[in-house]
């Protein structure tokens, strides 16, 4: 049985990685596109850069999101003289650091999907006199949400346990930064918590084994779904 406390970290994890994922949802999409049918100089800077995340080590990406969005940074400076608004020890920087930390992994999803579309299929639409949003919303957006959906499945799956990015960015506060991973780390950083760490790691492994399932499950629709076409 979960303490109050352990559900309070659960439910925070959970929001984070929504939130996370809602952010990232429609850049990676955008950026998934653009990749998949873009032809244009810089496409495998653009590439590189999008998946940087995933060989630098995370500190570094805590590091560089702290310098631009501290009080004076390039992105802090404008939230707080136009919003009055900082990210900085709380939950909506914890989402901000998973959203960044997860955009690789589901810009690769949804590009695998896009790519897995037929474009015979769009070419012979726009023969009939469909026009490119027509062609975009009746066939290529449909065959690509199994695609999508695995995306974000993995995406959310990799945002509630990101580590090395939030606890350089936005520090381990109690109630507002403190996800599964820190707070697993915590734990096992003082006397007698090996059973919180416990309990709390089953639940990472729990969630992270049903987001790994829930994302082949739709992989394996999507292949099915081209196959028939």
């Amino acid at each position: 049985m979960l303490t109050p406390e352990e559900w309070g970290i659960v439910l925070l994890s959970l929001q984070v990685g929504a939130v996370a994922m809602a952010v990232t949802l429609p850049v990676a999409f955008a950026l998934a596109w653009i990749l998949a049918r873009g032809t244009f100089p810089g496409k495998v800077l653009l590439d590189a850069l999008v998946h940087l995340p995933l060989v630098v080590p995370p500190v570094v990406t805590g590091w560089v999101l702290l310098l631009a969005f501290a009080p004076h940074g390039v992105m802090g400076a404008p939230l707080q003289a136009l919003l009055g608004v900082s990210v900085l020890f709380r939950w909506t920087g914890a989402a901000l650091a998973a959203a960044v930390m997860a955009l690789p992994l589901t810009v690769r999803a949804m590009r695998l999907s896009i790519e897995a579309v037929d474009q015979r299929l769009e070419s012979a639409a726009r023969t009939l006199g469909a026009g490119r949003a027509r062609v975009f919303w009746t066939i290529t957006l449909p065959l690509s949400v199994p695609g999508i959906l695995a995306g974000a499945v993995l995406g959310f799956a990799r945002s509630i346990g990101e580590f090395g990015a939030t606890i350089t960015f936005v520090s381990n506060v109690p109630g507002q930064t403190r996800t599964l991973p820190l707070a697993i780390y915590s734990a096992l950083q003082q006397p007698g918590g090996e059973a919180m760490a416990w309990r709390l790691s089953g639940i990472s492994v729990a969630l992270s084994l049903a987001a790994l399932v829930a994302s082949e499950v739709l992989a394996r629709r999507m292949g099915a779904g081209h196959h028939v076409l």
